[in-house]
């Protein structure tokens, strides 16, 4: 598990892939709608936050409207990862007017649904705070959007759990039943993949005695009750670290903390995202 907690930014390349999808999408074979606008009519423009939110997504903004004009001016008055009072301006812009209008919709909408798993994040992590539990996200988020999302998480103060079916193994009931037993999962698991990160998913105490003997990375307990929860932390003795996972919200999560387990997953928080509210006003000069 990749378990990392630094705001590590988005490259070049993966901005790029991503707005090209949401470009071709909206854009199409052209802005007809813009073409009403002069040629050559310059315009500026105001983004306001109308909620209280933590921003993520800078890069894939800028990237939209410089993706239409290299000479747009995007002045920044906040940083991914910095939390913004509902009212304030975030940024600025200035260019030409049609790039502007052109690209304003998949600009917010990549801002406002990254902006939206940031603040989500982040009010778990809130909600967790004074024990030692780390907050992870999951594999459950938008296709396509996942290294943008997870990136989001970490804005927020979260952390990554695996990026995808490749870079660490997690061992579940089928994989268990085809291989024949938890502790043949695991022997084969680390014969294949020896470098990996491995993790086991369990149902009961019982079966965390059978992880335990089998000594993996890390022990998932799948929709563990907090009593249940508490005596496998007892059990487990600090000798394995634990994740919680299975049912977790804000109500929720803080009980769920205080049981002792180190890791909590959530998918809620990409894929039970609500946009946040931002507003883009143009002016023409």
């Amino acid at each position: 598990m990749s378990d990392n907690a630094c705001i590590t930014g988005p490259s070049a390349d993966q901005v790029a892939a991503d707005i090209e999808r949401a470009f071709t999408e909206d854009l199409g074979t052209g802005d007809v709608t813009a073409e009403l606008l002069p040629l050559e009519a310059h315009a500026h423009a105001e983004l306001t936050c109308r909620d209280n939110a933590v921003l993520a997504g800078s890069a894939w903004f800028d990237a939209c409207f410089r993706r239409m004009d290299p000479q747009t001016r995007i002045e920044w008055f906040a940083q991914d990862g910095q939390r913004i009072a509902a009212g304030a301006i975030v940024c600025r812009l200035s260019g030409r007017a049609r790039a502007l209008v052109s690209a304003e919709r998949p600009a917010l909408n990549f801002l406002q649904l990254l902006s939206a798993t940031a603040t989500a994040a982040a009010a778990y992590v809130e909600a967790v705070a004074g024990t030692h539990v780390r907050l992870l996200d999951t594999r459950k988020t938008l296709p396509g959007l996942r290294l943008a999302q997870k990136y989001a998480v970490r804005c927020g103060g979260g952390r990554n759990q695996r990026m995808g079916l490749y870079d660490a193994i997690l061992i579940k009931e089928n994989h268990i039943t085809a291989a024949g037993s938890l502790a043949a999962a695991v022997q084969l698991a680390r014969r294949l993949h020896p470098s990996l990160p491995l993790e086991v998913e369990v149902e009961n105490l019982e079966q965390l005695d059978e992880a335990l003997e089998a000594s993996p990375d890390r022990i998932m307990l799948d929709n563990f009750s907090l009593s249940l929860l508490g005596e496998a932390v007892r059990i487990t003795a600090g000798r394995i670290p634990l994740e919680a996972s299975g049912n977790v919200d804000l109500h929720s999560i803080g009980d769920m903390a205080r049981t002792g387990v180190d890791y909590i997953s959530v998918g809620a928080l990409t894929k039970h995202v609500r946009a946040i509210d931002l507003s883009l006003r143009l002016h023409l000069r």
